[in-house]
């Protein structure tokens, strides 16, 4: 784990994941499979985008939420490769698209990567403290009352990937299945975090 001011590189077997150190900890992901490095909901830092190109060769952005549009457009241009955007269909990668939510106001996909037994997910389930509340993970605070269970709940991941906080790299099942199990009974803790959060600020 290295930290610098404002993000923190997090390199692991999968990969490197890069977090800003602030209350929603807003995070991306490198993914390496076979040489090739996905890209997902990135946001501009230097010494991450050197890291992921470290890995391997760029293959593609992932896009899993509709209004995270961060820095995907101008990465994927950068490095002249796909810009996969909410991706019901992502042949070509290891992975399988999960429909999550799907409304006028919130559309997201969360990938599932079978061989490697890891969930990546934009902002339904998030580390960072403003979703976890103190455990290893949460439910997003305005999907508590309606959690993504049937959605999420039928995987046992080993590696949980969220788009806020950093990345579980081990025994993700139980984290995740934790976070669903108790999003509506965590509602009190959301409440007195609201404060804190409010301060800590909202980027997406």
């Amino acid at each position: 784990m290295v930290r610098r001011m404002g993000v923190t590189l997090q390199r692991h077997a999968l990969g490197i994941t890069w977090v800003e150190q602030n209350a929603m900890a807003r995070a991306a992901h490198a993914l390496v499979d076979d040489g090739r490095v996905w890209l997902i909901d990135p946001y501009e830092n230097a010494e991450a985008m050197a890291a992921a190109t470290e890995l391997g060769t760029s293959a593609g952005v992932l896009q899993l939420l509709d209004r995270h549009n961060r820095d995907c457009t101008t990465i994927a241009q950068r490095l002249g490769v796909p810009l996969m955007r909410l991706p019901m269909d992502a042949g070509g990668t290891p992975f399988t698209p999960i429909p999550v939510i799907e409304n006028r106001a919130w559309r997201e996909v969360a990938l599932w990567w079978a061989g490697e037994r890891a969930l990546v997910v934009a902002e339904a389930i998030g580390t960072a403290p403003a979703f976890a509340l103190g455990r290893r993970a949460g439910v997003h605070p305005m999907l508590r009352l309606i959690p993504p269970r049937k959605q999420l709940a039928r995987f046992q991941p080993e590696r949980l990937f969220a788009g806020h906080g950093e990345a579980i790299e081990s025994g993700a099942d139980a984290a995740l299945h934790e976070a669903l199990g108790h999003s509506r009974s965590d509602l009190p803790r959301l409440a007195l975090s609201i404060p804190k959060l409010l301060r800590g600020g909202s980027r997406s």
